[in-house]
């Protein structure tokens, strides 16, 4: 990417087709999504898109960066003072949860890059997908020294509570086809977050430490 020409140049312009990126990208993987539809999707043209990013490959970078930035700025938030293990751990499920229900291709774009092993997912790994497993564990580890959690594997626990989360947002077409209605809605969502939330609950959390 060339870095700066955005800030100063015409921001706007960029951020639409970085917008429009991301659902070309996430529906069509790099090799089949195209400049010029992804242009015209953004009222501009593939002039101002190389312009801005270079060429195709750079763009997808970019659109990475951009979602992975607003993950760890969203969701990689310093823990609230004095708070408990319970309290982190509920305030990192819905900061992520919001997380996905503002960005919905945050799933596929990540699900593309894993199943084709590239470069760029070993980077995703190491710089965010990692650290943010790495904090959860942590969070489960001091909440079962606590006395708060039952005595679980926490790495196991991360990856159950990553599961119940991530699943929801990128089978939301199918369940919502099971369930008859849209899943995504404001109402649904607000429903499947307490509901997540009360089953990690109960199923995690000592009867001691619920009822304080």
């Amino acid at each position: 990417m060339r870095r700066g020409r955005r800030k100063t140049e015409n921001p706007a312009t960029a951020r639409r087709i970085l917008a429009a990126a991301e659902q070309h990208f996430a529906a069509q993987g790099l090799a089949g999504a195209r400049t010029e539809q992804i242009a015209t999707a953004a009222h501009a043209n593939k002039a101002m898109l190389y312009y801005y990013f270079g060429d195709k490959r750079h763009l997808h970078r970019a659109v990475l960066e951009n979602l992975f930035r607003q993950l760890r700025n969203g969701v990689y938030q310093p823990q609230r003072r004095q708070s408990s293990p319970r309290e982190r751990l509920r305030d990192f499920i819905t900061a992520y949860f919001d997380f996905l229900a503002s960005h919905p291709n945050y799933p596929r774009l990540v699900h593309r890059e894993a199943m084709e092993s590239t470069k760029e997912f070993d980077w995703i790994v190491r710089q965010y997908l990692r650290p943010f497993h790495n904090q959860l564990v942590r969070t489960l580890q001091e909440g079962i020294a606590a006395g708060e959690f039952r005595a679980v594997d926490p790495h196991d626990t991360a990856f159950t509570i990553m599961g119940m989360t991530t699943s929801y947002f990128a089978a939301a077409a199918i369940f919502s086809q099971v369930a008859g209605h849209n899943l995504l809605t404001p109402h649904a969502l607000v429903a499947r977050k307490q509901a997540l939330l009360d089953f990690l609950d109960h199923g995690l959390t000592r009867t001691k430490a619920r009822a304080r």
